[in-house]
């Protein structure tokens, strides 16, 4: 039981646990701001397009109702609607990361002198450079 608990405390002290929960803090925070630019930006144009049609309030009838019964159907309006909420949630996360990589990409690369570039991606580009140097010269010296 000691080396469990201590186990759990080198897990939580490492700070996985903290990075895993400021993951889900961010997350969700990235989440309420999808949602308002889907619900508030995207999805009225979309409704002025589709005529004011409510994706909710689709559905098949499979039986009508009548003094006995319920009626039945099949909602797929909603699904609908969540298949477009997901599809543009999706289109912006790869934007963002797109826009993150695009930076980062940036700062690692040793040529641009628009950006700071770490001593460490420097020291790694020439020992790249180095290398292919070292293998050009050994496959020519082959021929």
């Amino acid at each position: 039981m000691r080396g469990f608990i201590r186990e759990f405390k080198d897990f939580a002290i490492r700070g996985n646990m903290f990075d895993m929960a400021i993951g889900i803090i961010i997350g969700t925070a990235f989440n309420n701001v999808v949602n308002a630019l889907v619900k508030q930006i995207l999805t009225p144009p979309l409704a002025l397009f589709t005529s004011g049609v409510n994706f909710s309030n689709l559905r098949w009838v499979l039986r009508e109702a009548t003094e006995n019964s319920e009626e039945i159907s099949m909602g797929y309006g909603m699904l609908l609607e969540t298949l477009i909420d997901f599809g543009i949630i999706a289109l912006t996360i790869f934007l963002f990361i797109k826009g993150l990589n695009r930076i980062r990409n940036r700062a690692d690369d040793p040529n641009d002198k628009a950006e700071v570039t770490p001593k460490e991606i420097e020291l790694l580009a020439r020992i790249e450079a180095l290398m292919q140097e070292q293998n050009q010269w050994l496959k020519n010296k082959k021929e």
